[in-house]
């Protein structure tokens, strides 16, 4: 994990019950002797990262519907921390504004960045519905002046309306659906609960999620090569898009595709997290003139 990252010891349960007391129900000292929650309960999921956002980041209100995915706040803020690192090393150092393509009810990437670095956000988001959440997140927690929120209409549209042909953001954030549809999505969280010692014949995502935010027509590969696309529409708007990537075949592509729209740099950034291992892919469009330019 990243030297930033506060949860790179593991968590202090204790601690975490004393901010959020319902979570007590869900902790137990395992065959191991090790004190932690059942990760295969929904319920105890939520309430593991309700706590955390509360105990490390401030956070006091963080309700959303059930159905909704719970992002993991560890991962989610390891992102944070590999962006921010980029953007330093890019000269990119004031006055940051991140675009967050599909902010989901939770808002978490908002409300991280905005946590760790005082980053200001435009957040989209297609669902009406996880728009609502999120923005009496945002207004709950007393963040409407640094997280602005807007609504996508075409779920074909990644960027296109979102950003204006005038605006600027230093740089692009999005963790993009998995699966192509709802078959490839449970098959997925069958070998999952097989891998937690749970039983397999009924699907319960203990991160939950909707379709929305769970699949995409055609998958991650098809998502993230539409964002590549219009994101060579908006070549100077934006000094670093990035985007995290699950499977490691899909990178190559990205940047074959991304060497013939006229991308001028592509990144890949190592993601740690115990054993598993991931990837956010970064690129720009901008000349080094225009990288020397970026803050004058």
């Amino acid at each position: 994990m990243h030297k930033n990252n506060k949860h790179s010891k593991g968590y202090d349960l204790e601690l975490l019950v004393k901010t959020t007391p319902k979570l007590e129900e869900f902790v137990f000292t395992n065959s191991f002797r090790n004190v932690t929650i059942d990760f295969a309960k929904p319920q105890a999921v939520k309430l593991l990262n309700t706590a955390l956002l509360k105990a490390h980041y401030g956070i006091d209100y963080w309700e959303f519907p059930d159905a909704n995915l719970c992002p993991p706040i560890p991962g989610r803020v390891e992102y944070i921390h590999v962006l921010n690192n980029l953007l330093k090393k890019s000269g990119v150092k004031e006055n940051i504004t991140v675009l967050d393509i599909g902010a989901g009810a939770t808002c978490i990437y908002p409300l991280l960045g905005q946590a760790e670095y005082g980053w200001n956000f435009i957040a989209s988001e297609i669902d009406s519905q996880a728009l609502k959440t999120a923005e009496k997140i945002i207004n709950k927690n007393k963040l409407s002046n640094t997280i602005e929120l807007r609504y996508q209409e075409n779920e074909q549209n990644i960027l296109t309306s979102v950003l204006n042909f005038k605006e600027k953001v230093s740089a692009a954030m999005c963790n993009p659906p998995f699966y192509k549809d709802e078959e490839h999505a449970n098959e997925s969280t069958l070998l999952k609960q097989k891998g937690l010692g749970k039983q397999a014949n009924k699907v319960v995502r203990n991160f939950s999620g909707t379709s929305k935010e769970l699949w995409y027509p055609g998958g991650e590969k098809a998502f993230v090569h539409n964002y590549l696309y219009q994101s060579s529409l908006l070549k100077t708007n934006c000094f670093w898009y990035t985007c995290l990537v699950s499977r490691t075949q899909h990178v190559l592509s990205m940047e074959t595709s991304l060497k013939k729209l006229g991308a001028t740099d592509f990144k890949i950034l190592q993601i740690a997290l115990g054993n598993k291992i991931s990837r956010v892919v970064a690129w720009t469009f901008l000349t080094e003139k225009e990288k020397a330019e970026w803050n004058s």
